[in-house]
């Protein structure tokens, strides 16, 4: 059932498209991950510069998709183009049957639904067109809008696991939620 091998699938909803990160959006996410949301709740770089959105798009999803180990979406509206936000599935080296998931949106673009109607395209994408047994959710612990995406999308809350995650060298409390294929309605 497993589909991927070097060519990210597009996935579409009622208002947006999923799509592999193009030159086109260069600019458009360096300008959104210079939100202080953004760089707070994620591990882009701080501070953010043109060329680590020129690596984001040119090297870090191209080359993750070619390990068939990191799929990274960016997610725009249908209609206008307009960015809206980033989706990324990462598999676990240890477990490849498993993966984690996380998400970013423009800061003009939250509390529009756009994030779980996103986030719910990629779960079924993983868990059905991958093929995978379980997607993971980490949120460092206070990150309330992605645990709200997390609980929308059907995410199952598992616990806080302390000292967990690394962020910028400093090892973060993090929630951590799962979604198995039997949690898909």
């Amino acid at each position: 059932m497993e589909e991927s091998r070097g060519e990210l699938a597009t996935l579409t909803t009622d208002r947006l498209v999923l799509r592999a990160p193009q030159e086109s959006d260069i600019d458009a996410i360096f300008a959104a991950c210079q939100d202080e949301e953004i760089q707070r709740w994620t591990v882009v770089p701080v501070p953010y510069r043109r060329e680590d959105a020129e690596f984001f798009v040119r090297t870090l999803a191209p080359e993750g998709l070619g390990k068939d180990s990191e799929f990274i979406w960016c997610v725009v509206e249908r209609d206008t183009g307009r960015l809206v936000g980033a989706q990324a599935v990462i598999r676990f080296a240890a477990d490849p049957s498993a993966a984690s998931v996380g998400w970013w949106t423009v800061k003009e673009q939250r509390g529009r639904g756009y994030t779980v109607e996103a986030a719910r395209a990629v779960a079924r994408w993983a868990l059905t067109g991958l093929g995978l047994r379980r997607l993971q959710w980490l949120a460092y612990v206070g990150n309330d809008g992605s645990r709200a995406v997390a609980e929308r999308v059907g995410y199952r809350y598992e616990g806080t696991l302390r000292s967990y995650a690394d962020q910028r060298g400093v090892f973060q409390d993090s929630w951590v939620a799962s979604l198995l294929p039997s949690d898909l309605d």
